[in-house]
């Protein structure tokens, strides 16, 4: 019973175990940190059972300073279209015409929330649109934030936007490729490269120009944002104390300082190698060079080969040395359409000989080969430490002279355009609410009013449970052993508890009591009756025993002995009557004692 127990005990654990490993698998990395979501968020509790079509959207409105924003659901405007050329690009594709759309989600509609949609593949797209006022670089945070839609997934392409840098010369009819930005922000996946850019461009103090200075990739696995064909959020926050964090779906999956986490870092190094330095012709970088008083050892033979035939070995009984292994197809019939004079002479294609099927071998037989044990391969002489080595040589360190420090890498040149300039090679792709400020609790409360109704209303449109573990194990076959184990244990278990187990005949006779025949009053008189005959029987043997001489004394003591014994017997048959019909009432189950066997006894007087 102990045992049964543990066995139960183990199987509660082990389902446990299971479940909390299933939930662990749809968070995300424990190395993404949860931002915290402004509560207001959380005042409209949409019902999980309501459909998209119930949901009242209203165009969400910024409740504090912002320097632009975009919903897409009125009129388009402040939007403009590039006119100009990709540059270096063949001329069929060079141009920006690609074609964007407003309209509704595909999937989990929201009615009235629109978004702008890419809809042309293989082609080039720009568009792009003035801020509200232009971002200065100061001691206020800049939040980038918007949403996208990969609708049909996506194979080639990008989703990521630019702010434009400001200058007297921006014209957003020529935007194109080499448009000057600040930032460049978003999605952007090639072949199985998924990336999330997050780029500045810094300008040298020393020379002027402007280098790119990337962000290192997020350790989060980002294919599954790209792929779920849900609408997903990106933040990215600019900090004055020269850090950043980027954020989706409100989780932060990367952050760092513009000092020591972009590449090529944004300070040069203090020195340089020197390129004016080279190497000495004599220095010596062999570790290990081989001993030159080592000598090849006499019985060292070089030109023994590495495998030899085996003498051991024996041709296979049945081995057919005359049959080829391959034959004519008897089968194969010319083409009519053969020229002898053009093709030469037709021969049928080879085929296995059908003889060597049930054969070992057929052909001449080779005995095979085997390792050579005197094989020993070109003498080396054995390597020994250099003596004179060097280490690896590096040439001289001097001050780097385009060296500069620029402790401050936030103060980006000013921005005052945000544009569009993708190529892809999937359509349908869905951007809307773009906002520009410096206040989180604004972007949260706009992502509330915007992205989290997308989400409420997707999670309510989302298929049952079974659905879901059938689509997990689909990407992780794996889920499908722990499926079975969660199905498997409780059956296992209810049958080793529930299922009535079969006795065994040890089990049996074990528990079987010796209960004996119940025997009736009539049974009892006539046993009784018996054993008066026996009795009598008895004497008269020993009354033949007797002498002659003893025959008077014997008859009266005879008579005496049977009266005796009558009375004896009448009384005996009498108690052991009751006794036997009393014992017989209890192993029957009419008494209050405890079973007994019923024995006969039998009186004999001396």
């Amino acid at each position: 019973m102990y045992l049964q127990w543990d066995w139960l005990c183990l199987g509660v654990l082990i389902i446990s175990s299971v479940t909390a490993e299933i939930e662990d698998k749809g968070t995300l990395d424990s190395n993404v940190e949860v931002e915290d979501f402004d509560k207001q968020s959380q005042e409209a509790d949409v019902d999980r059972d309501k459909s998209s079509l119930e949901v009242v959207y209203q165009t969400p409105k910024p409740t504090g300073e912002v320097y632009f924003t975009e919903t897409f659901d009125g009129v388009l405007a402040g939007w403009v279209l590039s006119k100009t050329k990709k540059e270096d690009t063949d001329e069929n594709i060079s141009k920006y015409d690609g074609k964007w759309e407003v309209e509704e989600l595909k999937e989990n509609t929201v009615p009235g929330d629109r978004g702008l949609v890419l809809k042309s593949v293989a082609k080039h797209h720009a568009i792009s649109a003035m801020l509200t006022k232009e971002f200065i670089f100061d001691d206020k945070p800049l939040i980038v934030q918007y949403e996208v839609n990969f609708q049909e997934g996506i194979d080639c392409g990008g989703a990521y936007i630019k702010l434009l840098s400001s200058s007297n010369d921006l014209n957003l009819e020529y935007f194109f490729d080499k448009t000057p930005y600040t930032i460049m922000f978003g999605p952007d996946k090639c072949g199985e490269d998924y990336k999330l850019h997050f780029i500045f461009r810094h300008k040298n103090p020393k020379t002027g120009e402007y280098d790119e200075k990337h962000a290192k990739r997020p350790d989060v696995d980002l294919k599954k944002f790209y792929l779920d064909k849900k609408t997903h959020l990106y933040t990215l926050v600019l900090k004055p104390d020269d850090t950043f964090e980027i954020l989706i779906d409100q989780l932060v999956v990367s952050k760092g300082s513009l000092l020591e986490d972009m590449v090529p870092p944004v300070n040069p190094h203090k020195e340089i190698d020197d390129p004016s330095d080279k190497k000495p012709d004599d220095w010596d970088e062999r570790p290990k060079i081989p001993d030159p008083n080592a000598v090849k050892p006499d019985d060292w033979d070089e030109d023994e080969p590495s495998k030899i035939e085996d003498p051991d070995a024996v041709k296979p009984e049945g081995w057919l040395d005359d049959e080829p292994q391959y034959v004519p197809d008897p089968n194969a019939e010319k083409p009519k359409d053969w020229d002898e004079e053009m093709d030469g002479e037709w021969e049928a294609p080879q085929i296995p000989n059908p003889k060597c099927e049930a054969a070992p071998g057929c052909g001449p037989w080779v005995r095979p080969m085997k390792n050579n044990p005197n094989y020993k391969g070109k003498w080396k002489a054995p390597l020994i430490d250099n003596p004179n080595y060097q280490g690896i040589w590096s040439p001289r360190k001097i001050p780097n002279p385009d060296y500069f420090e620029d402790s401050h890498p936030f103060k980006m040149t000013a921005v005052s355009a945000i544009g569009l300039e993708l190529w892809s090679m999937t359509s349908d792709i869905y951007f809307d609410n773009f906002i520009i400020c410096s206040e989180k609790e604004v972007a949260d409360r706009w992502a509330a009013d915007g992205w989290g109704l997308k989400k409420l209303v997707a999670g309510a449109n989302e298929p049952g449970m079974f659905t879901q573990l059938l689509t997990a194990a689909e990407d992780h076959p794996w889920l499908w052993v722990l499926y079975i184990l969660t199905l498997a244990l409780p059956v296992g278990l209810g049958v080793l508890f529930c299922w009535p187990t079969k006795k065994t005949d040890e089990d049996i006779d074990f528990k079987k009591p010796d209960i004996s025949k119940p025997i009736t009053r009539g049974e009892l008189d006539q046993e009784g009756e018996e054993l008066d005959d026996d009795e009598i029987e008895l004497e008269e043997e020993k009354e033949n025993e007797d002498t002659a001489e003893d025959e008077d004394e014997g008859e009266e003591e005879e008579n005496d002995i049977a009266d005796t014994s009558q009375e004896e017997g009448d009384k005996l048959n009498k108690s052991s009557s009751e006794d036997e019909v009393k014992e017989a009432n209890e192993d029957t189950g009419y008494g209050d004692g405890p079973l007994k066997s019923v024995h006969k006894r039998r009186v004999r007087k001396d």
